[in-house]
């Protein structure tokens, strides 16, 4: 029995193809490409064209093979080159990926849209921002589906608005830095007021009105607006502003708060001066110091001790139990009773299991 010798036929088998597409004038021209690297090329990573293309060749389809012939690339491209006809589908055309690349894609996209949403909101109640694991399932619950030939951020303004109708989510304040000359001052104060503009700080100096206030994103445009009509100069400070958690509550205490606070304090002191210079024994211990009341969490209606504790109860069990009773409208429940519903709702899931 004699063996017959195959010999190769020149074909040359594109293997680990990315394909990109361009119809032009009618008609469908494609170039192989090598994977993950026609990103790289737009993105201009990469540099060289030989690491990008398979083959400098133009195809009317490359999974059979089909080359695109001489008079439709004139006609299409005006020039025979087909360097010059790669490096234009290249950048022009529509990249053919496959299912999971394109999965990957749209959820390093997913994510990347939460986290501007995350930067760009908070919760009305701490003015802290949620968590990207909150925003993400906000984002499925109203059924947010990626749309990958838009840009992320504009996907992200769009899904804010969405998520104001259903969930208590609001936009952080911007903060700015108004300066203007001391004769638009009137002027300056009465655009603040009509964007509800919170102010921060006032100064006057050198003839110049300098102000520091937080104004929603949607005025900023009319707010660069009126500062080029006054003639002044506006500067960003930070584009939202954000409650830090070490930042204690007397920052946001009313100025009146604060200074029948301080006058209490004064005023106590004196006393405990004055009765330790009457006393005859100066071995009297000191006055005890006021109790400190601590950060109230308005999720769980209860009061914790210094930041740290704060940042604590905010991953405790109890926290989480109490805000996802929240957000289906129950009143809080107190450690005790936490503990305890929870419990009963290991027991019934228990239960249900061992029943199946």
């Amino acid at each position: 029995m004699s063996r017959t010798l195959v010999q190769p036929v020149g074909q040359k088998r594109l293997t680990n193809v990315a394909v990109v597409r361009l119809k032009k004038h009618g008609k469908r021209f494609e170039i192989a490409c090598y994977k993950n690297k026609v990103l790289s090329w737009r993105s201009r990573v990469e540099k060289d064209i030989d690491e990008v293309l398979q083959t400098h060749t133009v195809y009317c389809n490359v999974s059979k093979g089909i080359l695109a012939k001489s008079k439709e690339l004139v006609e299409a491209f005006g020039t025979a080159d087909e360097e010059k006809i790669c490096l234009e589908i290249l950048e022009k055309g529509e990249l053919q990926v496959a299912g999971k690349e394109r999965e990957v894609q749209l959820s390093s996209q997913f994510r990347d849209i939460a986290g501007i949403v995350m930067d760009k909101t908070l919760n009305p109640e701490t003015e802290r921002p949620f968590t990207i694991s909150m925003i993400e399932r906000f984002m499925r619950e109203v059924h947010f589906a990626v749309d990958p030939n838009r840009s992320s951020k504009k996907q992200a303004l769009e899904l804010i608005r969405e998520l104001q109708s259903h969930f208590p989510i609001t936009r952080a304040l911007m903060r700015l830095k108004l300066s203007v000359s001391t004769k638009h001052r009137e002027k300056l104060l009465e655009g603040l007021a009509d964007f509800q503009a919170k102010m921060e700080s006032r100064d006057e100096a050198d003839e110049a009105f300098i102000v520091v206030c937080r104004v929603e994103p949607g005025h900023f445009r009319a707010c660069d607006a009126l500062i080029r009509e006054c003639c002044g100069k506006l500067d960003v400070v930070s584009m939202a502003v954000h409650k830090d958690d070490d930042e204690e509550d007397e920052a946001d205490e009313p100025a009146a708060n604060q200074a029948e606070r301080i006058q209490a304090l004064t005023s106590g002191l004196k006393d405990s001066q004055l009765s330790e210079g009457t006393g005859s024994n100066n071995s009297r211990p000191p006055p005890a110091a006021t109790s400190d009341p601590g950060k109230r969490c308005l999720t769980c209606d209860a009061v914790i001790g210094d930041p740290k504790e704060f940042r604590e109860h905010y991953k405790s069990d109890w926290h989480k139990h109490n805000l996802k009773r929240k957000l289906k409208q129950l009143s809080p429940l107190s450690a005790e009773e936490c503990s305890l519903d929870s419990s009963v709702v290991d027991y019934v899931n228990d239960k249900d299991d061992y029943s199946r």
